[in-house]
């Protein structure tokens, strides 16, 4: 038999949860009403918790907590107090997007196991080194991903020991996960806070290519790429849906399971996938694991695409086979939700019942026996059984010491019965201490023969006082021709690299050799041989300083002693996240996210000795795409996505949303396709309302095509910018004069 992988399910309520127990996973995610990434879906009350850990460990399934959306400053308390409750659980692994929560982590509660999540889109092996240093113990590879890119960096994780994990069935996200901010900024709903409303699936105005969903793709399924993830060498199979219901959950884990079972068995594997097109679908692709990126991954409708099959499947029949076929399609579904149902009625994450007996003798130990569904043990005292002493304050053991001392054994997981004293001979006496060591001996064994980890009290970081240093200007990038606008200035300049670093490898690195104040700053997805060039240009021209949004290339950074400055991708909310930069990573600097309000910025503290960033004026980005995002919007004459595309393609489109903004599908030379706002960020009001907080703010001037142009020239809306830094009281209602209409409602509304 080949190496076992893991079949790990969705949970996104307790119904599902069983459901998936119940079709034989072997892990199951889930999220707690807090601090997840699926704020969609009913997750899980902490009441229920341990049973619903003690259900599945009955059932040899183990249970990884989500916790895996960015955490705001003043969540640390709450994070603190939920952190000293999970440590003591039966909790298999914690899945984590957040820094600072990394951070905590490695640094207060070692004994979590670490999964990092999905959003923290993994997809080079520098980003898996990264992820190591932070005791992470398997990643979530980007769905993006093709079997030979996965394939490699499996083995390096396998390296590294941690494990891999791959999306094999459920919804696609059209952005690289961590990097869409489209339903934060549109509606509001943080995909980074676990909010995400999918605005991707809405409809839009129709474009010229004749779409009106132009940016919702079909679901994923490697349901015919099992043996070659196995071959891949991948540890566990993901299963998608934390908002889909039970039946669904049981339908898709059955098969999945069912499939498993032939390749272990060395059986020919199912090529018919027509149980799964009876659940919810939009239809399915392996178009990203295949490495064969091409239109018809899209699909011009969001809604149960098993219904519209039926439809097409029976659209040339007779009136009386159509009938026919249809009644049969609801009964089969209703089949498959009634088989769900009874599989997971006998299923219950009650209190297991906790008995205890206490017994004993004049002269000989005191034994308590416990008895839960699915052992019994006994523990003795070590002092012998005496007589009653005739002291008010020491009576003689009876039903009520026993109930006080032994209460704390009544847990969310056990429930405590009536302790029984039947074979305990009356009128003896036991120094009440044994009693409560005992008591621990007990749930030492109950809590699987691990100490209960005592809560810790987060040392409280020291507010800093505003820097009199006032803030310098920094400018963003791309061209090798506008390197002159900042040459009467002194603004630090940023240059913007491109994605596909591999093929202008040679010219970059003559342009940081000529230019040696020059900033490079590495995008955030660097794939296969453009993170090995990105790593060849740091390794060649040696910066003095320079700025990241890819993890993979900050841990290259801080290994060869390069000042490096997190970058706003990074999305560091709190000061933890900071910390972690720093301390683990030699981090000098760190651009806060955008995506913050006055207040939550206000509350995060600075490390001594590290510089804050943040971005007041920039094309605002709504997502990074492997796919064309032009496709479905004014059409290409090729059908799929190539190298070329992605070197030379240099085009942008706009499309409308039904009832919202429009937007921007832009597609630049050596970059991944974006989609931006209609209006760029200008936030002037953050360096009056913060004095002190930054060492640099930031002017992204680069030539994104929005319905906003910057006018008269860039030269004097940089010199706006410093007049502004130096207090100038006129310069901000000329910057919004000079760079309009923008916006800043991020700012206001935060997350």
């Amino acid at each position: 038999m080949k190496k076992k992988i893991e079949l790990l399910a969705p949970g996104g309520d307790i119904d599902s949860i069983k459901a998936a127990i119940a079709a034989g996973a072997d892990a199951i995610y889930c999220g707690l009403n807090k601090f997840n990434a699926r704020d969609r879906a009913t997750n899980i009350d902490f009441h229920d918790f341990n049973g619903m850990v003690h259900l599945a460990h009955q059932n040899h399934c183990a249970v990884f907590l989500t916790i895996n959306i960015m955490i705001v400053e003043s969540e640390i308390p709450a994070l603190i107090r939920l952190l000293n409750k999970l440590v003591n659980t039966k909790i298999d692994a914690v899945i984590v997007q957040d820094l600072g929560l990394f951070y905590l982590l490695s640094t207060y509660f070692p004994s979590l196991d670490v999964h990092a999540s999905t959003q923290v889109n993994t997809h080079n092996e520098g980003q898996l080194h990264f992820l190591k240093a932070l005791a992470a113990t398997r990643a979530n590879l980007a769905r993006e991903l093709n079997l030979d890119e996965i394939r490699d960096l499996t083995a390096t994780a396998h390296q590294d020991g941690m494990e891999t994990e791959v999306f094999v069935h459920g919804s696609y996200c059209l952005s690289f996960s961590g990097l869409c901010y489209l339903s934060s900024v549109i509606g509001g709903r943080s995909g980074n806070r676990g909010r995400c409303s999918q605005p991707c699936r809405d409809q839009y105005i129709k474009t010229p290519a004749g779409k009106d969903f132009p940016l919702n793709l079909k679901d994923n399924s490697a349901w015919l790429d099992l043996e070659a993830l196995a071959e891949a060498g991948v540890d566990s199979l993901k299963i998608e849906g934390r908002i889909k219901k039970f039946d669904y959950v049981y339908t898709v884990v059955d098969c999945w399971r069912k499939q498993l079972q032939r390749f272990y068995e060395k059986q020919p594997l199912s090529t018919d996938n027509s149980v799964l097109y009876k659940v919810f679908n939009r239809d399915f692709s392996n178009g990203f694991l295949a490495g064969q990126i091409h239109k018809e991954m899209f699909i011009d409708n969001p809604r149960d695409h098993s219904i519209k099959q039926l439809s097409e499947a029976v659209s040339s029949s007779s009136d009386e086979t159509r009938e026919t076929n249809r009644v049969k399609f609801y009964e089969d579904k209703a089949a498959l939700t009634a088989r769900a149902k009874h599989k997971i009625a006998s299923l219950n994450i009650e209190q297991c019942p906790l008995r205890i007996q206490v017994s004993g003798s004049l002269g000989a130990p005191l034994t308590v026996t416990v008895t839960t569904p699915e052992t019994t043990f006994h523990v003795d005292s070590e002092i012998l059984l005496t007589r009653e002493l005739k002291k008010k304050d020491l009576p003689a053991l009876h039903p009520a010491l026993f109930s006080e001392r032994f209460k704390d054994l009544d847990t969310s997981e056990f429930g405590l019965s009536p302790i029984s004293l039947e074979h305990l001979q009356p009128g003896l006496f036991i120094p009440f201490r044994e009693l409560t060591i005992l008591r621990k001996k007990i749930a030492f064994i109950l809590n699987g023969e691990r100490e209960k980890v005592a809560p810790i009290d987060l040392p409280l970081l020291e507010k800093k006082s505003p820097s009199p240093i006032p803030p310098t200007l920094s400018v963003v990038l791309s061209s090798q021709d506008e390197l002159a606008l900042c040459r009467d200035s002194s603004a630090d300049l940023f240059f913007k690299l491109p994605s596909c670093l591999k093929q202008d490898l040679p010219s970059l690195i003559a342009l940081f050799l000529e230019n040696k104040t020059l900033v490079p700053w590495f995008p955030s997805v660097l794939i296969g041989e453009d993170y090995t060039a990105a790593v060849a240009l740091l390794q060649t021209i040696r910066p003095t300083r320079m700025v990241t949004d890819n993890t993979g290339i900050a841990h290259e950074a801080s290994q060869n002693g390069i000042p490096w400055i997190a970058g706003p991708s990074l999305n560091i909310a709190n000061a933890f996240s900071l910390l972690c930069l720093k301390e683990k990573f030699h981090c000098s600097g760190a651009f806060l996210s955008n995506e913050l309000n006055l207040q939550q910025l206000k509350q995060i503290i600075r490390p001594d000795q590290f510089d804050l960033y943040f971005s007041i004026c920039h094309p605002i980005s709504l997502m990074t795409s492997r796919q064309c995002l032009l496709h479905q919007v004014i059409g290409c004459k090729k059908s799929m996505m190539d190298e070329e595309c992605l070197r030379t393609c240099q085009r942008s489109a706009t499309l409308s949303h039904a009832t919202r903004h429009s937007l921007v599908a832009s597609k630049t030379m050596g970059n991944y396709h974006c989609l931006y706002a209609q209006h760029p960020l200008l936030n002037t009001e953050i360096v009056a309302d913060l004095p002190g907080m930054f060492s640099s703010f930031c002017v992204d001037l680069r030539e994104i095509q929005t319905e906003t142009r910057i006018q008269p020239d860039k030269t004097e809306v940089i010199q706006l910018f410093e007049a502004l830094l130096a207090g100038a009281p006129e310069a901000a209602a000329a910057l919004h004069q000079k760079i309009q209409p923008s916006t800043n409602g991020q700012y206001k509304k935060g997350i």
